[in-house]
């Protein structure tokens, strides 16, 4: 508990003793020993002003402001007009006084409130975890000296210095040092990540064991911890259409319950059909029962606690809306590479010709990629174990969608694909492994062909299965890869549908096609984590993007954000989103149902003060209990 929330505790405490003090001594009997029956009444009017007073003059001083702004009609205003209606009826000598249960009310309902205030405040604990990755300062050397200074001070491609214990305050690259690096804020990962000379890093990682200096590859507005800062605070701007639906349903509701609580005090009598006191005290009762605090409270903590609850899993919901657009996800369309795949592609076959060595096929290769940034490039460099010596290439020559040329020693080598070779006179023949081949001749003589293909992702074909079991109708992958990879990607995976050699535009009307074939009431979602996803993700009902390593346009453009980049995320996501809307409906109709039958119980005289205070505080204590479950995440 915070402060005011202890001190908001200690004066309903205080004020319970005060009443449970009372009620024993007027129960004993002694206010009519000591003031006749009579003096009694008012005796305990005045006592039992003193703990209602205590528990309650906030809501009485919020009710009074509310009237003054032209709006009355809420929760404060129901106790408000209830209690003292409670105490009012003192005035009338025919009928039973109601002054303990007017301050019952008032105490339970800020029990209630109290309750409310920590279960919400619980609620936000998660989500406020997530404030904590920011960093407070970043280590800059200047003049020999570690100075902190603030990370949004820090320029793009400054060293700064992140000691054991601290975050890393900016995304970079490591230069100098070796560490083990834990990411659990970030992705809910308990297994810390190592991380040495040309490791990438992102912000609010916090360094574990070595000295780390680190080169910054973004200002701090763009950094890791930025973005996810700003996603968690805009969360709650965006409601789901059953909350929207709740907030609309209260403020047309209280005002009608307020004047149907009226009517039922005044006409009856008027209409000659009993006393006025117990008339009165039907509408009273009716108005504590009426207060819709249950369905306001509970609702919006349920779908809080559910945020809360994904991102305890390094999943971010930027909003309950999407939330409940994902717990109706039927359809999910994946992204081939860097979604199903790791995105990094590997050397998995050298196939040289006879009576030639595998190594030299593969040194050709490297020499001739030297030069290239291209992430096929880098995989046959990395393949290869012996030493690339660039004084030795020249005329290096990239044949546009075809390959590559270079003079190697006193030699031409080529490295691409089969219409490269057939270009150039270069006899070659296919392979039958599935992946990118890389054919190579030398001087015009086919030397042999190596294979690079994408390896998927080890939890990918888990991911598949585990949505299909929870419902998932289809899971589609759409790619711009040649299409005997994307089968194959496909098979391995049990996918149900494969598109393949698309462009993004090509992306856009294959999800249109899909949207146009989805049931009433069903959603689809598409997952991705490039660039050119960004249009796709904005298109889909539900956008979940990739985002440790996915591109900035595609996490801005999603709706939901996976920061470990491990689709199996997503089935996590969607029972966390359906446990939400579960517990959404469960309050829902556990709320109304009940507070139906106590309203009908008061209209005919059968409820009393005590039953109205279960329906109204009760209900809403066990709402909020139920709502807090949201919040509970398996791992």
């Amino acid at each position: 508990m915070n402060k005011k929330q202890r001190r908001w505790r200690n004066r309903i405490v205080a004020a319970i003793v005060i009443f449970a003090a009372i009620m024993a001594v007027d129960e004993a009997g002694l206010l009519a020993s000591a003031f006749g029956p009579t003096g009694s009444v008012y005796a305990a009017f005045a006592l039992y002003l003193i703990p209602y007073l205590v528990a309650g003059y906030d809501v009485l001083a919020k009710a009074a402001r509310n009237i003054r702004a032209g709006e009355a009609f809420d929760e404060c205003f129901l106790m408000t007009v209830a209690t003292i209606g409670a105490f009012a009826m003192v005035a009338f000598p025919d009928t039973d006084p109601h002054m303990a249960e007017g301050a019952a009310v008032m105490l339970f309902y800020q029990v209630g409130e109290l309750f409310q205030s920590y279960a919400v405040g619980q609620s936000r604990k998660s989500i406020a975890q997530m404030m904590d990755i920011a960093p407070e300062y970043a280590n800059v050397e200047r003049d020999g000296e570690l100075v902190q200074v603030d990370p949004a001070e820090v320029a793009v491609g400054t060293v700064v210095v992140v000691k054991p214990g601290e975050r890393v305050p900016l995304d970079g690259v490591v230069c100098d040092g070796t560490s083990q690096l834990d990411t659990a804020a970030l992705t809910g990962e308990s297994v810390p990540r190592h991380v040495e000379g040309g490791s990438e890093v992102v912000s609010g990682c916090v360094n574990m064991t070595g000295l780390l200096h680190v080169r910054t590859t973004k200002p701090y507005g763009e950094s890791t911890v930025a973005r996810i800062l700003e996603l968690v605070e805009n969360a709650s701007e965006k409601k789901a259409r059953t909350e929207n639906f709740i907030t609309r349903f209260a403020r047309v509701y209280t005002p009608i319950v307020v004047f149907a609580a009226l009517a039922l005090a005044v006409v009856p009598p008027l209409a000659g059909m009993g006393a006025w006191s117990d008339w009165i005290l039907r509408g009273l009762t009716f108005l504590v029962v009426s207060c819709p605090c249950a369905l306001v409270i509970s609702v919006p903590l349920s779908f809080f606690g559910g945020i809360g609850g994904a991102s305890r899993l390094g999943i971010l919901v930027k909003g309950s809306n999407y939330l409940e657009l994902l717990a109706k996800v039927d359809t999910v369309v994946f992204d081939k590479t860097g979604t199903l795949t790791s995105g990094t592609f590997s050397v998995v076959a050298i196939h040289p010709e006879a009576g030639v060595e595998a190594d030299y096929v593969l040194s050709c290769a490297a020499h001739a990629e030297a030069f290239s940034d291209h992430p096929i490039a880098v995989s046959v460099r990395e393949a290869y174990s012996g030493r690339i010596d660039r004084e030795r290439i020249r005329e290096v020559r990239e044949e546009s969608g075809h390959g590559v040329s270079a003079q190697v020693d006193e030699h031409v080598v080529l490295v691409g694909n089969d219409r490269l070779m057939e270009e150039h006179g270069a006899s070659w023949h296919d392979c039958d492994l599935t992946g990118t081949v890389l054919h190579v001749s030398v001087d015009g003589a086919y030397v042999g062909h190596i294979v690079i293909a994408d390896v998927v992702k080890d939890d990918a074909e888990a991911t598949i299965r585990e949505l299909h079991e929870a419902g998932v109708r289809r899971c589609v992958m759409l790619t711009g890869d040649r299409a005997d990879v994307a089968e194959a990607v496909g098979g391995r995976l049990g996918l149900d549908e494969v598109r393949a050699q698309l462009l993004p535009q090509d992306k856009v009307a294959e999800v249109e096609r899909l949207l146009a074939e989805e049931p009433s009431g069903a959603h689809l979602a598409f997952v991705g984590d490039g660039i050119n996803d960004a249009p796709v993700l904005t298109r889909a009902d539900v956008g979940i993007a990739m985002g440790a390593m996915g591109s900035d346009a595609a996490i801005e453009a999603a709706d939901v954000v996976l920061m470990d980049d491990r689709p199996s995320k997503i089935a996590s996501a969607m029972r966390v989103a359906r446990k939400t809307m579960r517990i959404v409906w469960e309050n829902i109709v556990f709320a109304i149902g009940v507070k139906v039958l106590i309203l009908a119980l008061a209209a005919l005289g059968l409820a009393n003060m005590w039953l109205a205070v279960f329906g109204d505080v009760g209900v809403a204590v066990i709402a909020i209990l139920n709502a807090m479950r949201a919040m509970r995440v398996e791992r």
